[in-house]
């Protein structure tokens, strides 16, 4: 693994930069719930809990959130649009506009000067939560999601974001008490907010280049582990609206093995994979579409 030139990271010196209250509050309940586990009767069961929901909804992130909603990598009915679109706000991301806006953003400008998470501009700290904290990036540009703010549903969720989280953080209580609340929700979500974020951050400071991308963008196989599959980084930057983020056989993608296992059964279709003269490099695709 090859690690980034250092770069100067610019100082977040706008007081609309530095965290709100109201931001940093739902943010830190989060991680204190996550001490709770400390305090139930311990046993293995929750951390099988814990590791399961953290990977059943890290799907609906990298599935939902990113490759369907923020790339429109594939093809679904509007019932499971809703569907993904439920999945992928259980994990306390925002809503699935407000997600699916600023990461078409961080693409446009990616590792310039209007990047909502570069590392490389911003420091580590900021690209991996500081960014999420901040006043400035609470609005959704709805002009840069206007394929799905199309939907009334889509924005009723984005509106309610807070609903999926809290119906599966309620749903566990009811059916394991205290133990399943603390692992089964805020543990499991603490390490999947941080388990997302090392893509904005880690993935852009270590890993290989096999694409001469104009970012910092990097393939990582460890994040992509911990992502499944999110960690071919300089991949998907190469070519964005791809399904599939591992372009080789060895590149472990889970996400879009599990999307096309879906894909016959009907659920979803028209999966997009970079054509061959984009795997092998020979061509840099010629357009740089929004999303």
């Amino acid at each position: 693994m090859s690690i980034a030139a250092p770069a100067v990271p610019r100082a977040a010196s706008d007081p609309a930069d530095r965290p709100r209250l109201a931001n940093s509050i739902p943010f830190s309940l989060v991680h204190l719930g996550a001490l709770g586990a400390l305090f139930v009767p311990f046993e293995p069961r929750w951390v099988g809990l814990a590791i399961g929901l953290y990977f059943v909804r890290m799907f609906g992130v990298t599935a939902g959130y990113h490759r369907y909603f923020s790339h429109r990598s594939f093809k679904t009915s509007r019932v499971g649009q809703f569907l993904f679109a439920w999945l992928a706000m259980s994990s306390g991301q925002k809503g699935i506009l407000w997600w699916a806006a600023h990461h078409r953003r961080h693409h446009r400008f990616a590792d310039q000067e209007e990047d909502v998470h570069s590392p490389t501009l911003r420091g580590l700290w900021w690209a991996h939560v500081g960014w999420i904290l901040s006043p400035r990036n609470n609005e959704t540009d709805f002009a840069r999601v206007a394929d799905l703010a199309r939907y009334p549903e889509l924005r009723w969720l984005d509106r309610w974001y807070a609903l999926p989280p809290a119906a599966l953080a309620t749903a566990l209580f009811v059916w394991g008490g205290l133990p399943a609340l603390f692992w089964g929700f805020f543990v499991s979500t603490v390490l999947l907010l941080h388990g997302t974020f090392t893509i904005n951050s880690l993935a852009h400071l270590f890993g290989t280049r096999r694409y001469p991308t104009a970012d910092t963008s990097r393939n990582n196989w460890f994040l992509a582990l911990l992502t499944l599959g999110e960690g071919w980084h300089n991949n998907h930057h190469f070519y964005r609206s791809s399904a599939n983020q591992g372009f080789f056989w060895w590149e472990l993608d889970p996400t879009f093995y599990v999307l096309k296992a879906l894909s016959w059964t009907g659920l979803i279709w028209d999966l997009r994979k970079p054509p061959r003269h984009v795997v092998k490099g020979h061509l840099r695709p010629v357009a740089r579409p929004a999303s």
